[in-house]
Parts: structure tokens; C-alpha cells; sequence
């Protein structure tokens, strides 16, 4: 990603200077690094009251289902006589999704210390970070940063003096996009085949190696100082309610500075495209799919009226997800990047559940035909019918992941699809998507 742009209000990018040694231990200790542990433990401070702080602060798992995390941290028996695992899901597989990479690269200690007070709190002594298989330089970086952080006395056993000891671990994943369905990350993590458990039991009593585990995101981790340091309603009052903090967007697509912002949840996708330099070429915005791949397309008109956090997201008829901001100019043919995420998830599929098995390549092949003139009228309510067989039918959401898409392209750009259909070419005037474009918007954009 070229552009970097965490604001005056970024906390977890904070008053990074783009120096090479930012991500080092003495450059975060100058930043009030390890300040949220030291004050835990100087003060005593009870690990309930850590979670209290957490809920207070209405931070949500930032890897895509936006679920409560104090809520999560509380589920965790912290009484339970035998092993307790923690455990963070950095396998960023989602496409157009590259902001958990920039915290790996840029602030990996703010992540740490994320990681030890969720260890303090329920009370855990054994965490793994599990990252990409496809990022070698960032698992190196933090690999480092884990050293630093042991001779420095913040991991290990009787931190700073204290009676609490952790040991955290970094794991370099296979490089799957299934493993970041946690309970495929946990069975790639005890190595096996990465492929989704059945739930319940959930990871909360049934984890890693049947103990109880709990799992989250990056960001989420990295959120969790600032929490402790200023106080949960400190970040709660840069969100809005039920929606606290900030957020890392990965913007890509047709912008004019793709890359990773940092901005208060709440804030306005029109402010969000402003700093992403508009619209490229200046051509007009037709579609945005606002959460990563795996989310329904909103309309331009809908979306530019929309706020960038949970709620206003749902109520625009899709979800925030991993905060993967895909941009569509008016150039682009629907059809054509239906096909290109269809193929995706059904390359991607594990292929344990039937539905998504078999469901996932007859999304791909209807697509397929449609976008090269062998459509037919009925191929629209077939793909219609087809996704509602898949979605919630299967042991994880990559079904779902598969379905949604497709059911919201067809739904928002039906028009599009029925043009091929009839005319056998695309309705676009310039042609339809390019490769270029599909590689841009809707893949990881190279550094």
C-alpha cells in the first residue's frame, strides 16, 4: 500500500514518524509503550476490572464479525485448573485487506502489550500469534519485537517483578484463507488439516487442544492499550455508541492514494474517499463493497451517504467486516468482478461442507457463462436460489462469504447482468473491468 495516513487521532499508528527504527522497543517505550501494563500491575489493578474497562470502551473484533471484545474476554472460565490458550488471528487472507500486515510492519510492541494485558486479564499464560503464511518480512519483524520484549522484561515469567508470566509465540501460517476461520486456525495451529470445526463447543471452552482459548484479531489486540492507559470511555468518545474507537480502512480500487487510514469509526465514507485522493481519473463512483470481498456491494448513491462504522454499515444493507474499502468507478463491469470473487471462494473452499463444495464452482460457472455471452434468462433467480442453499448451511461463513456477494451484485446491478444475458457483451461503454482493474480493486495492492 502506498499511502499511509493515521491522523492526528490514530492510537494504533500512534505518533509514528516513518522512521526506520519506529517499530522498535525504545521508539514505542517514547510513545507510552508498555505504560497500560505497568500501570495493571503497579497499581494492582484487578484483572475484571481490566475486562469492566474493556467493555466499557465498546471496542468490537476488528477481523470482520464485530462481536463485543470485553463481552469475548469475559466468556473465558478464568478459574479453569489446566491450560488456557491466547491466541491472535493475523491471518489476513481477505482481499483488499492489508491493515493488520501494517501493524505487524510498522507497531508490532502496541500488539504485544495488547496480548499480555488479555493474557493478564483471564488470566492466561500461553498465547500464539498466528500470521499469513504469504508475509515473511512482517513475521520476521515481530519475531524480533518478541525478543525485545523479553529482554526487556514485559514477557516471560514474573513480569516486571510482578507474579504474572506469559509466554507468546509467534506461528507463520500456510498461506490458506480458510485458516482465518478460527477454529480452522486453531486445528492449523495443533497440525492438522486447517479446516473448520463444528460449533459448540465454542474455542471459549473447547479451544486449542480442547482447552479453553480466546481468539482475536490483530487490530483488536493493538486497540487494547490506549484502553487501559486513557480509559475506556476516553476511546468510546472517539467512536460513537456501540461503535468505540478508531478504524484501520485498507482503501483499494479506483482512488487516487490506495492504502491504509486510520479514522474514528462514524466517520462519513465521503470524508474517507476524500482522503484517499476521490475517485481516479475522475471518473464517477458505480459500487462499494465496504468490509473486504466477502461483503454485499452498496450502490453509490446509498454509500455516499453512509458512515463508516457497524451500524450505519448494517443499515445500509451490508456489514464493516475487516474494514476492506474495495472502490468501483463507473467503468466497471459488475458482472465481471462477480466472477472474479465467485472464482476466489471457490478456489478457496476447504471443501468439508457439500454446499460450499459443490455450490461455490456452480456460483463460479453461471457467472462464468454470463460474463462470456452464454447466459440465459434464467441464470439470475438460479444464482438467487443457489446462494440461498448455501448461505447458512455450512460449518464456518465461507459459504456465506460466497453467497452474499454474489446475491448483492445480482440484486444491486441486476440490469448489468440481464444486458449481458440478452446482448451477450457487456452494458460498460469502456468494455468492462480490465485485468488491471480487477487486480487492483479487488486484490491486495503490491508494495
Amino acid at each position: 500500500m502506498a499511502t499511509l495516513d493515521y491522523g492526528p487521532d490514530a492510537i494504533l499508528m500512534n505518533s509514528l514518524t516513518g522512521a526506520a527504527d519506529d517499530w522498535r522497543l525504545k521508539a514505542y517505550e517514547s510513545r507510552d509503550g508498555y505504560a497500560a501494563i505497568r500501570k495493571i500491575l503497579s497499581t494492582g489493578m484487578k484483572p475484571e476490572d481490566v475486562v469492566a474497562e474493556v467493555k466499557k470502551s465498546a471496542l468490537r473484533g476488528r477481523g470482520g464479525a464485530g462481536f463485543p471484545t470485553g463481552l469475548k474476554w469475559s466468556f473465558m472460565p478464568r478459574s479453569f485448573p489446566g491450560a488456557k490458550y491466547l491466541v491472535c488471528n493475523s491471518d489476513e487472507g481477505e482481499p483488499g485487506t492489508c491493515k493488520d500486515r501494517d501493524i505487524h510492519r510498522y507497531n508490532p510492541h502496541q500488539l504485544i502489550e495488547g496480548m499480555i494485558i488479555g493474557a493478564y486479564a483471564m488470566g492466561i499464560p500461553v498465547g500464539y500469534n498466528y500470521i499469513h503464511g504469504e508475509i515473511w518480512a512482517e513475521y520476521d519483524r515481530f519475531e524480533e519485537a518478541l525478543e525485545e520484549a523479553r529482554a526487556a522484561g514485559y514477557l516471560g515469567n514474573n513480569i516486571l517483578g510482578s507474579e504474572f508470566s506469559f509466554q507468546l509465540h509467534a506461528f507463520h501460517g500456510y498461506g490458506a484463507y480458510i485458516c482465518g476461520e478460527e477454529t480452522a486456525l486453531l486445528e492449523s495451529l495443533e497440525g492438522k488439516k486447517g479446516q473448520p470445526r463444528f460449533k459448540p463447543p465454542f474455542p471459549a471452552s473447547f479451544g486449542m487442544y480442547g482447552k479453553p482459548t480466546t481468539i482475536n484479531n490483530t487490530e483488536t489486540f493493538a486497540a487494547v492499550p490506549f484502553i487501559i492507559r486513557e480509559g475506556g470511555e476516553a476511546f468510546l468518545n472517539m467512536g460513537k455508541p456501540n461503535n468505540g474507537g478508531t478504524k484501520l480502512f485498507s482503501v483499494t480500487g479506483h482512488v487516487n492514494k490506495p492504502g491504509n487510514y486510520e479514522v474514528k469509526l462514524g466517520t462519513p465514507f465521503a470524508k474517507l474517499l476524500e482522503m484517499a485522493g476521490g475517485m481516479r481519473g475522475g471518473k464517477k463512483l458505480k459500487g462499494v463493497i465496504p468490509g473486504g470481498s466477502s461483503m454485499p456491494v452498496i450502490k453509490a448513491e446509498l454509500m455516499m451517504a453512509t458512515d463508516m462504522d457497524y451500524d450505519s454499515i448494517a443499515k445500509a444493507g451490508s456489514m464493516l467486516g475487516s474494514g476492506a474499502v474495495i472502490v468501483m468507478d463507473e467503468d466497471t463491469c459488475m458482472v465481471k468482478a462477480a466472477e472474479r470473487l465467485a472464482y476466489f471462494y471457490y478456489e478457496e473452499s476447504c471443501g468439508q461442507c457439500t454446499p460450499c463444495r459443490e455450490g461455490t464452482g456452480w456460483l463460479y460457472r453461471i457467472i462464468h457463462r454470463i460474463e462470456h455471452g452464454e447466459g440465459r434468462a434464467e441464470d439470475l433467480d438460479l444464482l438467487l436460489n443457489l446462494s440461498d442453499q448455501i448461505q447458512g448451511r455450512t460449518i464456518c461463513a465461507l459459504g456465506d462469504a460466497a453467497a452474499m456477494p454474489v446475491r448483492a451484485f445480482v440484486k444491486n446491478f441486476r440490469e448489468e447482468f440481464e444486458y449481458h444475458i440478452a446482448n451477450k457483451r457487456c452494458l460498460v461503454k469502456a468494455g468492462g473491468f480490465s485485468s488491471a482493474h480487477l487486480n487492483d480493486a479487488l486484490l491486495m495492492a503490491a508494495e
